[in-house]
């Protein structure tokens, strides 16, 4: 319940730093922290989101079952089992009634009835701001980032936040902006507030993407 959690863990709180451009993380200590990199990362949402030639075989391929929402708390398990230390028990309880509120989201990528994949984000207005990700099969990750990108052109939004730049989001295409102007295209995403799907639709790879 949202009164079990710390204050600065209640949905209007988070959401309201999330409209701010600030979103927080729990260290190693279980102290709370609040960050607003200098340099953002963002993944484009338009031609310049790059989709290798393997990887667009593999989508193609539909070995795995891609869902969004369907077990939302277990993608957070998972992702804070590989490595992502700053995913505390209270985070998880945190996000997850953000998901209940309809605020945070999955994508699940299935293989024989498991989860081997997936990401996992908050929708704040036209924005959507990446977490974390997960993958126990080749390319899993891979592909939810690709049915993530393709929802959020269907659905309209404007923004794809991934905090920072990784050499695993730079083969994508993602790049950074500085603060100031992220915040400038963030109040622009916020003034609409798209649906969100309650199916995933087969990736559309004629979009021209980077190849």
């Amino acid at each position: 319940m949202p009164d079990d959690l710390p204050p600065d863990l209640q949905p209007d709180v988070l959401l309201g730093a999330y409209a701010q451009g600030v979103f927080p993380m729990d260290n190693e200590a279980g102290e709370l922290r609040w960050f607003r990199p200098h340099m953002r990362g963002l993944l484009p949402l338009d031609d310049r989101f790059h989709v290798g030639k393997n990887l667009r075989k593999r989508v193609r391929q539909q070995r795995f079952d891609v869902t969004t929402d369907r077990d939302f708390a277990a993608v957070m398990h998972a992702c804070a089992d590989e490595r992502e230390m700053w995913i505390s028990d209270r985070m998880i309880a945190a996000y997850v009634r953000l998901h209940e509120f309809g605020f945070a989201h999955s994508v699940e990528v299935w293989q024989n009835g498991e989860v081997v994949g997936g990401l996992y984000g908050v929708a704040v207005g036209g924005a959507f701001c990446g977490e974390s990700m997960f993958t126990r099969a080749t390319d899993a990750s891979k592909v939810a980032l690709v049915y993530l990108v393709d929802t959020l052109r269907r659905q309209g939004f404007r923004l794809l936040d991934t905090q920072w730049v990784t050499d695993h989001l730079a083969q994508f295409g993602a790049y950074e902006v500085e603060a100031d102007r992220y915040e400038q295209l963030l109040a622009d995403a916020l003034t609409i507030r798209p649906d969100w799907p309650q199916t995933l639709a087969y990736p559309d790879l004629s979009v021209p993407l980077s190849a």
